[in-house]
C-alpha cells in the first residue's frame, strides 16, 4: 500500500471520523448520568430526534443493532413472527438477535433490492391457526443496505401500513440510513413518523457521528425500551459527549448527504463501462454493489486497489460494495476511478 496517499476507505460509511467542529461540540458538552436520566445533552438529543419525526420520545443507544433488537423485543413475544426481506439487516446482520433476544420466528420475503411490497406482506401473514407462529411485526429497511442503497416509494409504505393496520400488526422502520432516502425523495421525517410505530435512526453512518442510534416511539414504549436496554447492558453514564456529536450531525450533516450520492453516481458511471463487471446494482444513494465476472480474482482486485491506498468491502460470491461518506473527497473518487480503469483481470 502506498505510504504517501491518504487511505480512501470505501468499506462503509461507519468508518467516518469526527470533524473538528464536531469534536469541539463534544468537548464542550454538558454531561450527567444517563442511567439516572440526568445527562442534559443526551436528553436534548432524544428530544430533538423524537421531534424531527413527530414522535413522543426517543432512546439513545450504542448502535442500530441495539435499537432494532430492542424494538423487536418490545413488539413481540416468544413464538411470534417477524416479516422482513431476506436480506434485511435485522435478520442477516444482527447476530441472530431476533432468536436470541426475542425468541421470535422470521418470515423472509424475496423483495426487490431489499424492499418488500404490501401484497407480499399480505400474502405472508399467517392464518389464526395453532400450528402457525402469530404474525406480529413487519420490519422495513430504508435505505436497504444489501439492495445497494435502494429506498422505498412512500406510497408503497402507505399501502404496507394499511395492511398492518387491517391485521393489527406493528410496523417498525430500520432507518439506519433514512436521511439518505429522504435526501433523494424530498419527503419529511414527519411523514415517516406517522407511518411507523417505531423507528431506528443511526447517527454513525452517513451522518458521521462516531457512535450511536436513536429508537423513536411513544413515551410508554420508550419507557419499556429503557428497561430492555438496561438488561442488554446498554445503560450509559456520561455519554453526553457522544450525544453532542449526534446533535451536531443532525444540525449540520443531513444536507451534505447529496455530495455522497453525487460521488457514488460518478463511481457507478465508471463501473457501468468496465468489461470485468458482471452485474451492477442500480445506484440510488451512497452505496454501490457490483459483482465481478467469475474468472476475476476478488483477492487480486482488492489487492490492486489496496496498492492505491483504497479499501473496499467484499461480500462473497464475487460481490463488492463501495460506500461514499463524508471522509471521501473528490481526489479519492478520481483515484478509485483511475484504479478501476487500470485493473487488468487475469
Amino acid at each position: 500500500m502506498s505510504s504517501t496517499l491518504t487511505i480512501a476507505d470505501f468499506r462503509s460509511d461507519t468508518v467516518t471520523r469526527p470533524t473538528p467542529a464536531m469534536l469541539e461540540a463534544m468537548f464542550s458538552a454538558k454531561v450527567g448520568d444517563d442511567v439516572f436520566e440526568d445527562d442534559p445533552t443526551i436528553n436534548l438529543l432524544e428530544e430533538k430526534g423524537a421531534s424531527m419525526f413527530g414522535k413522543e420520545a426517543a432512546l439513545f443507544c450504542t448502535s442500530g443493532t441495539m435499537t432494532n433488537q430492542i424494538a423487536i423485543k418490545l413488539h413481540t413475544q416468544p413464538g411470534d413472527e417477524v416479516i422482513c426481506d431476506k436480506t434485511a439487516h435485522v435478520y442477516a446482520y444482527e447476530g441472530g438477535g431476533i432468536a436470541f433476544n426475542s425468541g421470535a420466528s422470521v418470515r423472509l420475503i424475496e423483495g426487490n433490492l431489499g424492499r418488500i411490497s404490501a401484497s407480499q406482506v399480505e400474502e405472508n401473514i399467517n392464518p389464526d391457526n395453532i400450528h402457525n407462529p402469530i404474525t406480529r411485526l413487519v420490519a422495513l429497511e430504508n435505505t436497504a443496505n444489501r439492495g445497494g442503497g435502494s429506498y422505498y416509494d412512500i406510497n408503497e409504505i402507505k399501502k404496507i401500513k394499511q395492511v398492518t393496520d387491517n391485521h393489527g400488526l406493528i410496523l417498525h422502520l430500520d432507518g439506519a440510513r433514512i436521511f439518505n432516502a429522504l435526501t433523494e425523495t424530498g419527503e419529511s421525517p414527519m411523514e415517516y413518523g406517522t407511518l411507523f410505530d417505531s423507528i431506528s435512526v443511526c447517527l454513525s453512518k452517513g451522518l458521521g457521528a462516531p457512535v450511536g442510534s436513536l429508537l423513536l416511539g411513544t413515551k410508554a414504549m420508550i419507557k419499556k425500551a429503557r428497561r430492555i436496554r438496561k438488561v442488554m447492558g446498554g445503560g450509559w453514564r456520561q455519554a453526553g459527549y457522544l450525544a453532542a456529536a449526534g446533535i451536531y450531525t443532525l444540525d449540520h450533516h443531513i444536507s451534505r448527504l447529496k455530495d455522497d450520492h453525487k460521488r457514488a453516481a460518478q463511481l457507478h458511471q465508471t463501473l457501468a463501462r468496465l468489461d470485468y463487471i458482471d452485474t451492477l446494482f442500480p445506484q440510488n444513494t451512497n452505496i454501490i454493489i457490483f459483482k465481478l465476472n467469475d474468472h476475476v480474482s476478488v483477492v487480486d482486485f482488492q489487492k490492486h486497489l489496496e496498492n492505491q491506498s483504497i479499501r473496499i468491502s467484499t461480500m462473497g460470491n464475487q460481490s463488492v460494495r463501495l460506500v461514499t461518506h463524508l471522509d471521501i473527497n473528490d481526489e479519492m473518487i478520481e483515484r478509485i476511478v483511475q484504479a478501476l480503469k487500470q485493473f487488468q483481470a487475469s
